[in-house]
């Protein structure tokens, strides 16, 4: 995870080997497979960006307001 100052937002980098990026999708209530994380990003982010990465894997960024 990488945390970078910018003058209005607060970047948020998180890298993983997955070349998958994040999606969408209805939130598991019982069975336990999430699909929160995502949907909440994006509603606390000014901006987010999933960059595949050439060494494998992607970084996924969000700005978050100060």
């Amino acid at each position: 995870m990488e945390l970078t100052a910018h003058p209005d937002t607060i970047e948020v980098a998180v890298h993983d080997p997955s070349r998958h990026a994040p999606r969408m999708r209805t939130p598991d209530l019982n069975g336990g497979t999430g699909g929160f994380g995502w949907p909440m990003v994006n509603r606390l982010a000014r901006a987010t960006a999933v960059t595949r990465r050439a060494s494998g894997g992607k970084t996924v960024s969000a700005h978050l307001a100060w």
